[in-house]
């Protein structure tokens, strides 16, 4: 009687396995689907935003090269927003602007980011506000590849293409890309990628250019990168 009820107990147990593991068969496939069927949308999208004009342009922070070759983009494109991720000291930027004679009623500084992710964790809800569909990315040859395939994966799975423009400068950034960092940034890209098409992360700190308080900054005091070339105001 005991070896009866242990082996229907037995029976009994793989039978529930075999259908838990029916039921993880049949749950993987359904999303493996899912995820194909998204892909397949959002690489159409994407390749249909590559033939779009430029509607915006996205700023990695790092150097103030890349904000003076924004600003001179902004002379020839007045109408194309520009978001800057955690760039130069804000009065620096509004120091090239003027400099260039670039209008910054178009011009948002995004001050929350403090690695490349971050630029985009933060940037591309306000892309997607913006309505976006594709963007020039503007970085410098320090920080690629990393920056450029991250781009490529967490702007494109928003159905946004990816145009980079590349700055040529020396000095500052001067950092160096090692492998093992970019695998860790495009290993949590490509989960972001996933996730972000749910969660919408806001930067509690963005601003416009035309909002930048430069008497209250000379007040302070502040120092901009020496590349750029611009008169330090301090009252240290």
């Amino acid at each position: 009687m005991n070896r009866k009820v242990k082996n229907d107990r037995f029976c009994e147990r793989k039978s529930q396995n075999q259908k838990r593991w029916r039921f993880l068969q049949r749950f993987t496939i359904v999303i493996s689907l899912l995820v194909a069927i998204w892909l397949f949308f959002t690489t159409i999208a994407v390749f249909f935003a590559s033939s779009k004009p430029i509607d915006a342009f996205l700023v990695l922070g790092g150097s103030i090269k890349r904000e003076i070759y924004v600003s001179q983009l902004a002379q020839k494109y007045p109408q194309i927003p520009i978001l800057i991720s955690s760039g130069s000291e804000d009065p620096c930027i509004w120091l090239i602007f003027q400099r260039e004679n670039a209008p910054i009623d178009k011009v948002w500084l995004e001050k929350c980011a403090d690695s490349t992710f971050d630029n985009f964790y933060y940037s591309i809800p306000i892309l997607e506000q913006w309505g976006v569909h594709k963007v020039k990315l503007i970085t410098s040859t320090t920080h690629l590849p990393r920056a450029k395939l991250m781009a490529q994966i967490l702007l494109g799975s928003h159905r946004m293409w990816v145009s980079p423009d590349i700055i040529q400068e020396t000095g500052i950034p001067g950092n160096r890309e090692y492998w093992w960092k970019t695998g860790l940034d495009i290993t949590r890209s490509i989960f972001w990628a996933g996730v972000s098409q749910v969660i919408k992360p806001k930067c509690s700190n963005v601003i416009q250019l035309n909002q930048v308080n430069l008497q209250e900054w000379q007040n302070r005091g502040f120092k901009c990168e020496r590349q750029g070339n611009l008169k330090v105001i301090s009252n240290e």
